[in-house]
């Protein structure tokens, strides 16, 4: 089972979306001991995240199978258009989290960028793409939800601040116009240029950076270095790269959903590495969203059309 324009088997795509949230899930613990060791700010973080990421993608990309030649005219142009606006997407997502998390605390912008996310790209994939979500896609997608919801606000004492609550929102809505333009990229049958994306979001994120203060200090450079090579060469070259390729032949709700394997990563970290006590809200947050993620992958490998 293949998409036909995009030449990615779906199962395929399942496969990179999955590894895709799974380490979108240690990012954020990179990035708790990112701030432990040193006064980074999460602009220049995200700056220096992208940045690193673009030169590993542009060091990857000789080793790369044999393309077709580039299109010329308004497909090439179409392309850099998606570039454009998707990397402003990006740097809109992962920034605003950031300051989300600043703002009123991991749990409150946790649940509302990761559970605004898929309320949003299913509207949008129902009412500017067409995808229907159907009765079993709303159930799958509400127990997700739920799921989330019970994993990050279950036994926690979260506050929540508006203006944190207002940067989730823009995290979330940078975050779906993302998924939702990579997905009609690859049904028009185009692929989303990787390279080109974190290219924007690197120029993008640079101004806010500089503000903020782009090299920080620290006791441990060492550390630190070895932090940001990890944070840009796994959840970030890697990822994305699956990510956009995932994103293009797989319907835009099912996605939303798998990449709620973040949060279950992040708290099974938490409690494998970080010493966090093992609760019954995470038990029971995880096992809700592993089913609504499988649930979901399983309905997506029997919709999708055969290649002829």
């Amino acid at each position: 089972m293949s998409h036909t324009a995009f030449g990615l088997p779906v199962g395929r795509g399942l496969f990179y979306l999955t590894v895709t949230g799974a380490a979108w899930g240690t990012a954020g613990a990179v990035a708790s001991l990112v701030y432990q060791g040193g006064d980074m700010g999460p602009f220049a973080l995200s700056f220096w995240r992208c940045a690193a990421g673009l030169v590993l993608l542009l060091a990857a990309r000789p080793a790369r199978p044999a393309r077709p030649a580039r299109p010329t005219g308004p497909r090439r142009r179409g392309g850099a258009a998606h570039a454009v606006v998707t990397g402003i997407g990006l740097a809109v997502f992962q920034s605003a989290y950031f300051v989300a998390v600043d703002a009123t605390g991991l749990a409150v912008a946790t649940v509302v960028t990761l559970g605004a996310g898929p309320v949003l790209i299913a509207l949008g994939a129902r009412f500017l793409l067409g995808e229907p979500l159907g009765v079993a896609g709303g159930l799958a997608v509400s127990g997700a939800l739920a799921g989330l919801a019970v994993l990050t606000l279950g036994g926690s004492e979260a506050t929540v601040r508006t203006p944190g609550v207002l940067w989730a929102f823009a995290a979330a809505a940078g975050y779906s116009a993302m998924t939702l333009l990579t997905r009609h990229r690859g049904r028009a049958g185009g692929t989303g240029s990787t390279i080109g994306a974190f290219a924007v979001t690197t120029v993008c994120l640079l101004p806010f950076a500089l503000a903020e203060g782009l090299f920080p200090h620290t006791a441990h450079p060492l550390r630190l270095l070895l932090l940001l090579g990890y944070l840009a060469a796994v959840p970030t070259a890697l990822a994305y790269a699956l990510y956009f390729a995932g994103a293009a032949v797989v319907r835009s709700a099912t996605v939303s959903v798998i990449m709620l394997l973040e949060p279950v990563t992040a708290a099974v970290l938490a409690v494998t590495l970080l010493g966090e006590r093992l609760t019954a809200a995470t038990v029971t947050g995880t096992l809700l969203m592993l089913t609504a993620v499988a649930a979901l992958a399983l309905g997506e490998a029997r919709q999708a059309p055969v290649a002829v």
